[in-house]
């Protein structure tokens, strides 16, 4: 073959080869188009709360593009959102199947994806299957151990499935405690771990709760909200446990928790519930304390009772305005 001959063979088949290349690019564009398509009608449909929509729009996104991960992803929150935990029948299964299916197949494209991880992690919890929900959260907080929020997600997975299991409550609890080490000027963490402690049933843990409660004044002493939560704190022990402490540590106590709530008043004097428990703590803990002194201490917690409906009346006027003010009902 001569070279002219040779150079217009190598002509055609290059011709030809771009001619291919050209159809499959714009096979595959076209495909990617419509894919984008389905997927923006289904993130309609999910925004919407329309998840029967949203999956038929987002399984056909994945027919023409079946490495869209956020489409796997949204498609088993769909299913999830249509899941009633608790609830063993066929059709409640498979949607928790489904949502399972999507999600796990998320997670292989994108294995290190923390809104896919929770997101699995959250419908094996819908699920009550605890060890396959911990291995995910877990997980999280491995990819992110500087991530504050990481560790009250896993502990407050843990607290669900606590009740009367003291491990996961220890579990829960560590948590916390790192949580604080990882930042400790930092009063949220002590507010969270005070919290957890005051929650604790069938009895809280009165005084680990005061404790981180005590940080937090340290670290806040201008919050009034800080020194409002400790005296509810103090009210709570005095209150509950009054039939079994000696009453030296009742008139402590006690008076550990009027001083805060006034501390709190101090500083803001437009907390209703602050005058509430100023009120229970005369009428229901200082009344029984000091016996002699019983209608005196019921005629303060009447006026403090008087004061809180004045302050709560005035805190429902706001909330009504404001909720009034953002659907626009006021011109």
């Amino acid at each position: 073959m001569s070279r002219r001959n040779i150079h217009a063979a190598l002509l055609v088949i290059l011709v030809a080869g771009l001619v291919f290349a050209t159809a499959g690019c714009e096979k595959l564009r076209v495909s990617r188009l419509q894919a984008n398509h389905h997927f923006s009608n289904a993130n309609h449909h999910f925004t919407e709360q329309k998840y029967r929509l949203a999956i038929e729009e987002y399984e056909r996104a994945l027919h023409y593009n079946p490495d869209l991960v956020q489409a796997y992803r949204f498609l088993g929150e769909s299913y999830k959102n249509m899941y009633k935990p608790g609830v063993d029948n066929e059709s409640n299964n498979e949607r928790a199947q489904s949502a399972l299916d999507a999600l796990t197949k998320a997670l292989e494209i994108d294995p290190n994806n923390k809104q896919i991880i929770h997101s699995l992690g959250d419908m094996y919890d819908k699920m009550r299957k605890f060890e396959e929900a911990e291995e995910l959260f877990l997980k999280i907080l491995e990819q992110e151990p500087t991530n504050m929020s990481n560790y009250y997600v896993v502990a407050g997975f843990y607290k669900r499935y606590a009740a009367d299991d003291n491990d996961l409550k220890s579990r829960a609890e560590k948590m916390y405690l790192r949580r604080i080490e990882t930042d400790p000027e930092n009063p949220e963490g002590y507010s969270y771990l005070a919290q957890f402690y005051d929650e604790q049933q069938p009895l809280p843990e009165f005084d680990k709760a005061y404790a981180a409660h005590m940080m937090r004044t340290e670290m806040e002493p201008e919050n009034p909200l800080v020194w409002y939560t400790l005296g509810v704190n103090r009210f709570q022990k005095a209150y509950r446990m009054q039939n079994v402490l000696p009453k030296a540590e009742k008139v402590q106590i006690s008076d550990e928790s009027e001083s805060a709530l006034l501390k709190s008043l101090e500083l803001d004097n437009t907390h209703a519930f602050t005058y509430a428990y100023i009120n229970m703590l005369y009428r229901n803990v200082h009344s029984k304390l000091y016996p002699e002194r019983e209608q005196s201490f019921i005629q303060r917690a009447d006026s403090w009772l008087e004061r809180y409906r004045e302050v709560r009346k005035r805190e429902l006027e706001r909330e009504k305005l404001e909720r009034e003010l953002q659907r626009g009902e006021i011109r």
